[in-house]
């Protein structure tokens, strides 16, 4: 039986100790980012892991040979419900965060919901897709706060 977006389980998995507080709204956040990217979402885990072991998905899977903070692999056999996973890198997300002068917090629920947007459709190979997921991922995270005051 499919699970629909409200019910679909979201998993985090954790290689690494890291400090992530909100769990359960930040799992409510993205089942509604899939109703209002109208993608259906059958499963979807995430795991947190090492710039190493990121390091040898990418090479493995993807056959490139530098550090990048996210990975996400869509699993679907079927084109009407999505199953997920969602590797990412919290050494990258620490780095990332000092580069652009954001918290680890937030720099963590930019990734947490870039990986999820990928899911449902969104791209970043050009310099346009880059700003529209830009916006897609401030949209999500101004969502995420308006839900926490």
């Amino acid at each position: 039986m499919q699970k629909n977006n409200t019910t679909a389980p979201i998993y985090f998995h954790f290689m690494l100790p890291v400090s992530f507080s909100q769990r359960t709204l930040v799992k409510e956040v993205i089942r509604d980012l899939f109703k209002k990217e109208k993608t259906k979402l059958e499963q979807l885990q995430y795991i947190f892991c090492s710039d190493d072991y990121l390091l040898e998905i990418n090479k493995q899977h993807l056959q490139h040979n530098y550090y990048t903070d996210i990975i996400t692999f869509d699993l679907s056999e079927k084109s009407n419900a999505v199953i997920g996973e969602i590797y990412i890198s919290v050494d990258r997300v620490k780095e990332n965060a000092r580069n652009y002068s954001a918290s680890f917090k937030q720099e963590l629920l930019r990734v947490i919901f870039h990986g999820a947007l990928h899911l449902c459709g969104h791209k970043d190979k050009t310099e346009k897709d880059q700003v529209l997921m830009r916006k897609a991922e401030d949209k999500y995270l101004q969502y995420f706060l308006s839900k926490v005051k």
